[in-house]
């Protein structure tokens, strides 16, 4: 009897030890993983980190090697001078309203033109998609030359109208990005607010942008860095300082003062700053809104 009430416990025991090792195992390969992850993200930060310390020393010792990653002294007048030098208060006001307003444009102009695809049905839809589509493949530069030309026969050069008209008839990779999160959302939903009356405005409104929030707050991600990091269109279109946004800003700030790189690395990280906290708090819905837009094709 004493033998057959120990054969339970005894071959409990392999188990609880096969269990524990597992366990172990996975906790070890997670920690390597987060701990190469965590490397990784070191190494590809050490250009900002760079950048954070340069803005802080004196000019003599930007450039002595080995790198002295702490600066001595801390030389924090270099952020008010550069930002004064620069004009930082106009350029900032003036990329943040082209930025706003492009953004809001292309969101608004992408989802009607996704929900059209999405919803209706008409004779040739699934060759407009295509070309609309092939437009991806051609690079910008292909096509600046002629929109050059068409704005300046249109007496639109220096002015903020070429930045802004053309994100109000969508964009090609956000319409493809958020047609396949609209095709995820039963038709059902459709018809009962047809049923209530709800007109194809108010479908689109009241239903069809509440449940996109994910996708929508990727692309409205996407088009705020696009918008912020602006600098060949610009460049083209605009002629007027006074006008300049961000990224004009710094590169005429660096061509008039080159050899101060210490005022140069300081406007630069003021102008980074706030895509770098934008990112930090959208990229959880960055992700989802990636992961959801490749549930359906």
């Amino acid at each position: 009897m004493d033998t057959m009430a120990n054969m339970p416990q005894a071959s409990a025991r392999p188990i609880t030890w096969g269990v524990s090792r597992y366990r172990v195992r996975k906790a070890f390969g997670r920690g390597l993983w987060y701990i190469t992850l965590t490397g990784l993200g070191l190494i590809f930060s050490l250009p900002f980190f760079w950048m954070l310390s340069s803005s802080l020393k004196v000019e003599a010792r930007i450039w002595i090697y080995p790198p002295q990653w702490i600066p001595d002294p801390f030389l924090w007048r270099n952020y008010p001078e550069a930002l004064t030098l620069m004009h930082f208060g106009q350029a900032l006001r003036n990329t943040v309203f082209l930025t706003v307003v492009g953004t809001l444009a292309i969101v608004l102009s992408s989802s009607w033109i996704v929900y059209g695809f999405a919803r209706f049905r008409f004779p040739g839809k699934n060759v407009i998609f295509l070309v609309l589509l092939s437009t991806m493949m051609l690079p910008d530069q292909v096509t600046m030359i002629p929109r050059f030309i068409m704005f300046k026969e249109l007496g639109w050069l220096n002015t903020y109208l070429p930045l802004l008209v053309p994100a109000a008839f969508g964009d090609a990779f956000y319409v493809f990005l958020l047609r396949q999160f609209f095709m995820t959302i039963p038709t059902e939903l459709d018809d009962a607010a047809k049923i209530d009356g709800c007109s194809y405005i108010g479908i689109w409104w009241r239903i069809m942008l509440p449940l996109s929030k994910p996708a929508l707050a990727t692309v409205t991600v996407f088009s705020v860095i696009r918008g912020w990091n602006d600098f060949l269109w610009p460049l083209i279109i605009l002629n007027d300082s006074e006008k300049f946004n961000l990224a004009l800003s710094l590169a005429t700030f660096r061509g008039l003062y080159s050899t101060q790189w210490g005022y140069l690395m300081a406007a630069s990280v003021v102008s980074l700053l706030p895509m770098i906290i934008l990112y930090f708090f959208a990229q959880r819905y960055v992700v989802e809104g990636i992961t959801l837009t490749g549930l359906k094709g």
